[in-house]
């Protein structure tokens, strides 16, 4: 028997009660309920993943559960904001219990793991189509934004560069085995922690979904500054440098997205507040665009990064 819309929330998302106390009311009514705290502001993202745009059609549905989320929370985490509670919304071609399984199930345990609340959202049918708003709580006045660095600020950026992108390469056929770049493209984890740890610390921040270079240049854009980066001083895995080495494609850590990492500016006298797992890849500058700095030579870099209607 095919299962109705509210027969398809009930057995498949409506797992979990709330974990939050902001929660009064969530999935069953016509609106969720939240509660915001007095001296907080609400911030709220909404990001839409597209079958063969920002995943295969055999991608395992949990990891597509998985990096739904995923995406939004990295956004929350780019403000300095908590994750507290997302809606979820599915345009589905058929009903397909065990993708639907094991697509909550991945959506479900990160969830868990931050303890975000799902209090609503909607069904339809049509191409699959994958749709999540997140809202989270930060501080009054604490929201790390993208309009704030300053001249002399470091560029720090968390974890690996370019990992994902090599993922998406050996998805499209590069030749090359590398579980950990696969992981990284499939199921990129938030940098939760550290975009707390960042409030008060950094000046300006966003997470590289499009590219690092595309990415930071919408804090040098929405700041009016510009950059230098150090491109001897990219984090990059061993899997990233031979995939360098052997294709000499060496600007795609620098273009590629799904790293999800953190890129975050740093006043001078802040440094030693950065928290672990962040490196230092170059300054903001008072001349406007970005140039990168190699093998100790400097020239300007105008690639850009993933863009959709490009």
């Amino acid at each position: 028997m095919m299962l109705s819309e509210f027969s398809l929330i009930d057995q498949f998302f409506k797992k979990t009660a709330s974990k939050n106390p902001e929660t009064r009311l969530g999935i069953g009514d016509d609106c969720a309920l939240l509660s915001i705290p007095s001296g907080y502001e609400l911030a709220i993202t909404t990001d839409t993943m597209v079958e063969n745009v920002h995943f295969f059609a055999d991608a395992n549905p949990a990891s597509v559960g998985h990096k739904l989320l995923a995406v939004n929370l990295s956004d929350l985490a780019a403000m300095g904001a908590k994750p507290l509670a997302v809606t979820l919304a599915l345009t589905l071609p058929r009903v397909d219990e065990n993708w639907l399984s094991e697509f909550s199930a991945g959506f479900l345990t990160l969830a868990q793991r931050y303890h975000v609340d799902l209090i609503g959202g909607d069904t339809t049918k049509g191409a699959l189509t994958l749709t999540v708003q997140a809202m989270g709580l930060v501080p009054n006045g604490q929201a790390l934004k993208r309009s704030t660095a300053q001249v002399g600020d470091i560029i720090y950026i968390t974890g690996l560069l370019g990992e994902a992108g090599l993922g998406l390469k050996i998805k499209q056929g590069y030749d090359c085995q590398s579980e950990n770049a696969l992981a990284r493209f499939h199921e990129p984890m938030p940098r939760i922690e550290i975009g707390l740890a960042l409030r008060g610390c950094a000046s300006a921040c966003i997470d590289i979904s499009d590219g690092l270079v595309g990415d930071l240049g919408h804090i040098l854009k929405q700041s009016s500054v510009g950059a230098c980066i150090d491109f001897d001083k990219l984090p990059l895995s061993d899997d990233v440098k031979r995939y360098i080495q052997n294709t000499g494609d060496e600007f795609m850590p620098l273009i590629s997205g799904d790293d999800y990492e953190l890129c975050f500016t740093v006043p001078p006298q802040f440094v030693n507040r950065v928290p672990e797992n962040c490196t230092a890849i170059g300054i903001i500058e008072k001349e406007s665009g970005l140039r990168l700095k190699k093998s100790g030579h400097i020239q300007t870099f105008t690639a850009k990064g993933y863009e959709h209607f490009s």
